[in-house]
């Protein structure tokens, strides 16, 4: 049961069914650049049967790449557009992945405290090699991102029910485990 028709009820996820209202998401992935929620998430969508929702990505197809916004228009111009993805992803049903700083706008931290929010979190060590070369606006190193992180971790902690590190586990693992979690999660 995927795509517009879907509404509440439950959906196939392994041998279990999970209960999941209308139109919400399963789960909204948070987190730090590089923490992997753009793969994990992709990996979570698969398990469940649900659409897989990058707002960052979104951003990308409507808007062209994110350096080229942040260097023409501003931050304040992609927080803008990052927001209408954001209410536009919180009202699907499919695994959310919000881009690193979404989680900066107060009315963004308002919405999630509706939703099932697990953050992802990443070592500087084990970032190092997911970031260099990367192009993230923000991000140049990882002294630049971990000066990041400590900003927004405070955030990231208070919004979210479950973390999760993925410094060092597969990734199928840790999103075997994240959709344990989901089944078990009575929070909706």
């Amino acid at each position: 049961m995927t795509g517009p028709e879907a509404t509440a009820g439950s959906f196939a996820a392994g041998d279990a069914d999970v209960a999941v209202p209308a139109v919400v998401p399963v789960v909204v992935l948070i987190g730090a650049p590089g923490a992997g929620k753009t793969r994990l998430g992709k990996r979570i969508a698969k398990l469940l049967d649900v659409p897989f929702i990058d707002t960052d990505k979104r951003i990308v197809a409507q808007h062209g790449p994110i350096p080229a916004i942040f260097s023409e228009h501003g931050e304040a111009r992609f927080r803008e557009l990052e927001r209408e993805q954001v209410i536009r992803a919180l009202g699907e049903r499919a695994v959310v992945a919000l881009g690193g700083g979404a989680v900066l706008d107060p009315s963004t931290q308002a919405d999630l405290v509706e939703h099932r929010v697990a953050q992802l979190s990443v070592s500087a060590e084990a970032v190092e090699r997911r970031i260099t070369g990367d192009k993230r606006p923000l991000v140049n190193g990882v002294a630049a991102w971990s000066a990041l992180v400590e900003k927004r971790k405070p955030i990231y902690d208070r919004l979210a029910r479950r973390t999760f590190d993925t410094s060092r586990m597969p990734l199928d693992t840790i999103a075997a485990d994240l959709v344990t979690w989901i089944r078990e999660d009575t929070h909706d």
